[in-house]
């Protein structure tokens, strides 16, 4: 986690995403245009934009939830609501509000057919022949073309925006030798920012909420922070501080993703001889070899953290935090490519929580929690 991109590099590992984000994006882009598509990225994701976003998601949240759970009682699949919720609450963030409003449903759709293009296939053939592919390839075209009406109707009427959304900086992007970035550049970042998100967020707030549901303790806590941080008003609209206060649902979501975490591998490949040392043996990782490191292993491991298999959100909170050692929490990735994103994905699957908690009793419907489906790209 501590190499450089020369010495251990990401690029050649995850070239196969490049038909979906398109070329010159994130690993096909060179080092110098990467940093700049990476900056701007974490520009947009500041704490100043994020306190704009818990109102954007309370809203979404709230508007969701009164159209689809209404009734006293009822029976629904988590996972596909909270990936309805988590993609929709990240559109009016990320892309803006006239996206969300007029062609959600068209980059929804989209979405899913590139997301469904990425298979196991996918990996070490990239643009095999496939349905799955043809359709990803199709429907990237597509996106192209309607983020490059936005954004033709954003530069001529700038008003649409109120200019907290991650597109408009995107728009505003220039590389270090003076080259505007172009409308399909823009549509591959949004892609990619989608991606990185969706996936992320989704996943952990279903295993969020799953956990939380299964252990009336840990319910009864989540329950008893709400009141105490909202002041007994659990009927008050959210705002940043209050998101930051809530330690234990933090502390939830953080322990939901040691358990399921979102990828099962983290990969890099070394660009040159790479020496180590393992338990005082020493060791060489030939140059083209690829590492590999898996959450899914490493934060089950005893040694780190003790009883690793019970969900347990009080061994990130003091005196013991379990994850204080380097690297032996890998939730969102560590060392210099660690996930931009993870402040936002706490803001929004919090948000969602916490609003999901205070207004709804979960209870599951089948006897035990379900299995990791370790058979899917993400899991």
């Amino acid at each position: 986690f501590k190499a450089s991109d020369d010495v251990l590099s990401q690029n050649e590992v995850y070239d196969f995403m490049q038909p979906v984000f398109g070329s010159g994006i994130v690993y096909d882009a060179t080092k110098k245009d990467r940093q700049v598509q990476f900056q701007t990225m974490a520009n947009g994701l500041r704490t100043s934009r994020l306190k704009a976003y818990i109102k954007k998601i309370e809203q979404e949240t709230r508007n969701y939830l009164k159209e689809n759970w209404a009734g006293e009682s009822g029976t629904v699949d988590l996972l596909t609501c909270l990936s309805e919720l988590t993609i929709l609450t990240a559109s009016r963030c990320l892309h803006g509000e006239d996206v969300r409003t007029h062609i959600f449903k068209e980059v929804q759709e989209l979405y899913h057919d590139l997301d469904h293009g990425l298979t196991p296939v996918t990996v070490f053939w990239p643009n095999a022949p496939t349905e799955a592919h043809k359709k990803r390839n199709k429907a990237r075209e597509e996106m192209v073309r309607l983020f490059a009406k936005v954004i033709k109707e954003r530069r001529e009427n700038p008003e649409r925006s109120d200019g907290t959304d991650i597109l408009s900086l995107f728009m505003d992007i220039k590389y270090k030798d003076g080259r505007p970035i172009t409308d399909e550049e823009v549509t591959g970042l949004l892609i990619a920012l989608l991606f990185a998100g969706q996936h992320t967020s989704c996943i952990s707030s279903t295993w969020t909420s799953m956990w939380i549901a299964n252990d009336e303790n840990v319910l009864d806590k989540v329950l008893a922070e709400q009141d105490k941080v909202l002041n007994g008003n659990m009927s008050k609209t959210l705002e940043f501080d209050d998101i930051q206060q809530m330690e234990y649902l933090h502390n939830c979501m953080r322990e939901a993703l040691r358990m399921c975490p979102t990828f099962i591998m983290i990969l890099r490949r070394a660009e040159i001889d790479v020496p180590i040392k393992v338990e005082g043996k020493s060791y060489v990782i030939p140059k083209g070899d690829f590492v590999c490191v898996s959450p899914t292993v490493s934060m089950r491991l005893k040694s780190t953290f003790p009883e690793p298999d019970t969900f347990d959100p009080d061994r990130f909170a003091a005196p013991r935090e379990e994850h204080k050692k380097p690297y032996s929490y890998l939730g969102f990735g560590g060392g210099m490519h660690s996930c931009m994103g993870q402040n936002f994905a706490f803001i929004q699957v919090k948000t969602i929580l916490s609003i999901i908690f205070r207004e709804y009793e979960i209870k599951r419907v089948a006897k035990d929690m379900p299995a990791v489906g370790y058979d899917d790209m993400v899991v």
